[in-house]
């Protein structure tokens, strides 16, 4: 394995902020310091750089088995390097769904050598069916991380809270979509004045606020964990909020757009603003921002959602869901850091530590020893998102032409060179 060292760089994770060089060697941070007497195999001018740790996403599609025309394990991979993403976590909504020992472990032998860390979430249910729990001490075994029906959340109460209860037990972190499908009722966009304007049935935010409200009130209850999955209504936030002051072990989510943008843009009648949850209001925007200024919501996810051109064609018949590995880190950078509303190392500890150490794997910090999986950003480049350059399957994105500032242009996995962004020119040997 060849040694890197990256000269002169800026590295910052959640407790440092310092300039240094890098030195990477067998797999691992093997020396960090000011001008290191090293000569390495690759040497990496970083100036005007910074180094961080790989950040991990807690919540992606990769719609592989099943569903390979919208994403793969091999397009879903170079999407997440190019976005300086380097661990993440699949939901079950595949086809078959993940619910069974065998399709999880042939899902992670594939993804065992691809070049980025990915674990799989269990299905919470049989075939998300919401009417038996899967079989959790197979699916453990078969290496499962997290426990959902993602999309479908299980509507019986009583048996979500027998989920709960014992993936608790055996030390599973459930992951919960808060979404009650009879108040979506067919729904498509927030339900509200763009709704009424375009004539199209609109999704009610008690959707997400009710099923919010009953898996804190289930945690409470049984004094176990629960995770809410993309955080984007007011309430929602409040909610949570009211429920970590009292004690309860919950933890949360939210996404870029979310924070970046409201329902307005489906006034385009472009499908590429669909999502589930949906975009919602201004004070829905702001409210999302609060909990992130405040700690109420733990981590930034993208929810990468890949479909086809020709799904999205068609406004209101369209599948919900946007791609968003590729922008997840610029979109942030630009709405939160260059506001001035949150330092790097916050961004670090929401988008590395607080996903990992939810989902109960080993947080690194850019120390000696430690993996070396980490990237390097230029905060300062300016780039217009232009689908088409995506390395995903799909390009069903709602930041498509917007001016992001921060780009990931290097991505190291184990100590591998494995993402370069072009016209990356600081490689001087």
């Amino acid at each position: 394995m060849r040694t890197v060292c990256i000269r002169n760089v800026r590295a910052v994770d959640a407790v440092r902020d310092l300039q240094c060089d890098i030195l990477l060697e067998n797999g691992k941070i093997a020396q960090l310091g000011q001008d290191l007497a090293v000569t390495a195999d690759v040497e990496i001018d970083g100036s005007g750089l910074t180094a961080m740790p790989g950040l991990f996403d807690m919540h992606v599609h990769f719609r592989d088995p099943g569903q390979t025309h919208k994403e793969d394990l091999e397009t879903g991979t170079a999407a997440a390097l190019a976005g300086g993403i380097t661990g993440v976590l699949c939901m079950p909504n595949t086809t078959p769904p993940m619910d069974t020992a065998e399709t999880v472990g042939e899902f992670l032998s594939r993804a065992a050598d691809c070049g980025i860390h990915v674990y799989q979430t269990g299905c919470l249910t049989e075939k998300m069916q919401g009417k038996a729990l899967a079989d959790y001490t197979a699916l453990q075994a078969a290496g499962i991380t997290a426990l959902s029906d993602d999309g479908r959340p299980v509507a019986d109460t009583a048996l979500m809270e027998q989920a709960m209860i014992r993936a608790a037990a055996m030390g599973i972190p459930v992951v919960s979509h808060c979404e009650d499908l009879e108040i979506i009722d067919g729904g498509i966009i927030h339900k509200g004045e763009i709704s009424e304007q375009l004539g199209v049935k609109g999704m009610d935010r008690a959707s997400e606020d009710n099923i919010t409200a009953r898996e804190i009130a289930l945690a409470k209850k049984n004094g176990v964990p629960i995770h809410i999955c993309h955080v984007s209504t007011e309430g929602s936030v409040e909610i949570i909020r009211t429920a970590k002051a009292e004690g309860v072990q919950v933890t949360c989510e939210t996404a870029p757009h979310y924070f970046m943008l409201t329902h307005e843009k489906l006034l385009a009648r472009d499908a590429d603003y669909r999502m589930n949850p949906p975009l919602r209001t201004e004070a829905d925007r702001r409210a999302i921002i609060a909990g992130v200024l405040d700690g109420t919501i733990d981590c930034i996810i993208t929810d990468h959602a890949p479909h086809a051109p020709q799904e999205k064609a068609d406004f209101e018949k369209a599948p919900n869901g946007i791609v968003g590995l590729e922008t997840s880190l610029a979109a942030t950078l630009t709405a939160l850091y260059h506001t001035g509303l949150v330092s790097l190392q916050q961004i670090v500890a929401m988008m590395h530590h607080h996903p990992r150490r939810i989902l109960g794997l080993p947080v690194y910090d850019l120390t000696v020893g430690a993996p070396a999986d980490l990237i390097l950003v230029d905060t300062e480049k300016e780039w217009v998102v232009e689908p088409d350059a995506f390395r995903s399957r799909s390009r069903n994105t709602a930041f498509k032409g917007m001016t992001l500032k921060g780009k990931n242009r290097l991505t190291i996995v184990d100590g591998e060179i494995r993402y370069g962004d072009e016209g990356f020119a600081h490689l001087t040997r």
